[in-house]
């Protein structure tokens, strides 16, 4: 993980998530990522244990044995909770915020677009991870841009000039 300096007027670190990526603090830091289109952005946090984490995911489901877990959402999300959970996180301690999931292409070859079944698995995963999803913005066809605030669990989103808190 890479450590990008403070955010203005806090004393917290600010770590990048990449796209096909995911990071997981213990000490309050900002998780943020952009270039959320039809990409699921998936914020969690377990506020009495202080352990939160950002997955930025790709695609649905993941083949077996990926490379990268952190492509998938069904297998991003589940390493995430799986790393939260070895950070002292506990089972029924983890909440949820989903962001992202857009209709980005009209020419999507798929019945339902790739960012409605990222999210229809996203919430089927957090689902079986017994994780509510206790806000979400998601849908529409516009991109977004998150800042995951791991101390507080806010979740900042932010599309075209538009900017909201979960």
């Amino acid at each position: 993980m890479k450590t990008y300096g403070r955010e203005a007027n806090s004393e917290r670190s600010c770590r990048r998530v990449g796209i096909a990526d995911f990071a997981v603090t213990t000490d309050g830091a900002v998780l943020t990522t952009s270039g959320l289109g039809s990409c699921l952005g998936v914020g969690l946090i377990d506020e009495s244990a202080g352990v939160a984490g950002l997955a930025h995911t790709m695609l649905p489901t993941a083949p077996e044995d990926p490379d990268n877990v952190a492509k998938f959402t069904d297998t991003g999300i589940t390493a995430v909770v799986s790393e939260m959970r070895e950070e002292g996180a506990t089972p029924d301690g983890i909440t949820a915020k989903l962001a992202g999931g857009s209709a980005m292409f009209a020419f999507d070859s798929q019945d339902e677009p790739i960012g409605s079944r990222n999210v229809a698995v996203g919430r089927a995963t957090l689902g079986r991870l017994d994780a509510p999803i206790v806000a979400e913005d998601v849908g529409g066809d516009s991109g977004r841009s998150l800042r995951f605030h791991g101390d507080t669990g806010v979740l900042v989103v932010k599309s075209a000039g538009d900017e909201r808190r979960l």
